[in-house]
C-alpha cells in the first residue's frame, strides 16, 4: 500500500510536467533564428533556426547541467573528507580486529590475573564513574 502511495507521489508530478511540456511545445512551435554573430544580425554567419520550445528547453537543460556541475565541484571537499574518514574507519576496524585476536590469544595462554581493589583511603570513590568506567 505504501509503495503504491510513493509511486503515485512521484509519477503524478512527472505526468503533470510531461503534459505541461507537450502543451508548451504545441503553443511555442514558431521557428526563431538564434544568431551567434553580434556584428551582422540580419544575415548571421553563425546561427540556427529552431522552434522556440526546443531553444527554451535546451537552455533549461544546460542550466540544470551547469548547476549540477557547480554543485558537484563545490561539494568536492566533503567527498574528500568522507573518503578520508572511511579509510580511517577501515584501518581502525582492522586494528581492532587484530587487537581482539591478540587479546584472545594472550588470554588463552596467560594465567588468570588478580585485580586489586582501589583502597578507599586514597580518596577514590568507586561508585562515581562516568559512562566509560573512569573514576570521577
Amino acid at each position: 500500500m505504501m509503495r503504491k502511495f510513493f509511486a503515485g507521489l512521484i509519477l503524478i508530478p512527472l505526468a503533470v510536467v510531461f503534459v505541461v511540456f507537450v502543451v508548451f511545445a504545441v503553443a511555442n512551435r514558431h521557428v526563431v533564428t538564434v544568431s551567434f554573430d553580434p556584428f551582422n544580425s540580419a544575415n548571421p554567419s553563425v546561427g540556427a533556426s529552431l522552434p522556440l520550445f526546443v531553444i527554451i528547453i535546451a537552455v533549461a537543460m544546460m542550466g540544470v547541467v551547469a548547476g549540477s556541475l557547480a554543485t558537484w565541484i563545490r561539494q568536492g571537499h566533503w567527498r574528500r573528507a568522507a573518503r578520508l574518514h572511511e579509510a580511517e574507519a577501515r584501518r581502525t576496524r582492522v586494528e581492532l580486529s587484530d587487537l581482539r585476536i591478540h587479546t584472545a590469544n594472550v588470554a588463552r595462554n596467560a594465567p588468570p590475573r588478580m585485580v586489586a581493589p582501589v583502597p578507599a583511603r586514597l580518596g577514590f570513590d568507586t561508585s562515581e564513574r562516568d559512562k566509560t568506567g573512569a573514576t570521577l
